[in-house]
């Protein structure tokens, strides 16, 4: 058995984790927001990069829920998001069971929530995409919907799906196109504006669990599927370019390394929640780690640090990448 990694940097926190995410924008990307089951805490990161040494300030708590047994699944900051003028301006959106909530705070006096009903079971992934014009959201439920949160907040958009909707992606370099993932495997590439299919994927193994689109190259796609990492070029799409076993028991999530010029992917799986960090065509993970539980996982968007929950710790791992 190999080596584990143990994390550079960890923040521990009073209650578990239930999820996380990384702010990408640049004027916030050392934003923070980890799900507990009653609030969102809100956080700013100081990087020893940057600052000579790792901490975090805790900026705000945010109350979710009153119910027990609702967790969020997922979360997505509005690229509005800022915290380099004033007022500061954090829009974020937690997908709780079938809904969406959009919580937005100043991070002082101001603070409010828009809630979006239409999907009739759990919401699996949340992205704003077209630039932030549009939030959208895939679910059991089998549609993957696009909403306009200006006025009325409507669903102005819904595509059928044949499975449950696993994630759905943006790109900056084409911003009105987005990645919908299928858990029977199929990973479709729209156009919003025209609303057709400009092209599909299928993974040779199902149930597909998670799938991510290159920071750096918008023609490569992966996902985790079976437990094994499977990567296109969306130039040569009839067969994938790299199949990689990686999770023998089966995958829960995969992401790209941002800023990279090779590609790396971190991903969650078992046997024994297990964290994995492979450069492309390599064998050898840069990084391995033992998890107590999943609650997510994310790159940091400048530095090379991939993180991942662990019951009621958020730990981080420096990764030598190219």
């Amino acid at each position: 058995m190999p080596a584990l990694n143990e994390p550079d940097h960890t923040i521990s926190f009073n209650e578990s984790i239930t999820c996380y995410e990384i702010c990408k924008n640049d004027f916030a990307y050392n934003l923070l927001c980890v799900a507990h089951n009653k609030h969102l805490s809100l956080l700013v990161l100081g990087m020893p990069e940057e600052t000579g040494e790792f901490g975090y300030n805790q900026l705000q708590a945010v109350a979710i829920s009153d119910v027990d047994d609702r967790c969020v699944q997922a979360l997505a900051f509005s690229p509005d998001t800022t915290l380099n003028f004033t007022p500061n301006n954090v829009e974020i959106c937690a997908a709780i069971e079938s809904n969406l909530k959009i919580y937005r705070t100043d991070l002082s006096q101001h603070n409010s929530v828009q809630v979006l009903n239409g999907h009739s079971d759990y919401i699996n992934d949340v992205s704003w995409v077209c630039e932030g014009e549009f939030l959208a959201s895939v679910s059991d439920d089998f549609t993957c919907k696009f909403w306009n949160l200006k006025g009325n907040a409507e669903n102005v958009i819904t595509f059928c799906l044949s499975s449950a909707g696993m994630s759905i992606k943006s790109h900056m370099e084409d911003p009105n196109k987005v990645l919908v993932a299928e858990k029977r495997g199929v990973i479709h590439l729209y156009n919003i504006r025209t609303k057709q299919t400009i092209v599909s994927v299928e993974s040779p193994k199902f149930p597909l669990m998670s799938a991510d689109w290159a920071p750096n190259n918008r023609l490569f796609v992966t996902a985790l599927a079976g437990g094994d990492i499977v990567t296109w070029d969306l130039s040569r799409p009839i067969t994938a370019i790299d199949v990689k076993q990686v999770h023998e028991d089966g995958g829960r999530v995969v992401r790209f390394a941002p800023g990279s010029s090779d590609l790396v992917v971190a991903s969650i799986g078992r046997p024994d929640l297990t964290l994995k960090v492979f450069a492309a065509k390599s064998l050898v993970p840069l990084v391995e780690a033992s998890l107590k539980t999943y609650a997510g996982l994310a790159w940091h968007q400048r530095l090379p640090y991939i993180t991942a929950a662990s019951d009621r710790k958020l730990h981080f791992w420096k990764v030598q990448i190219k």
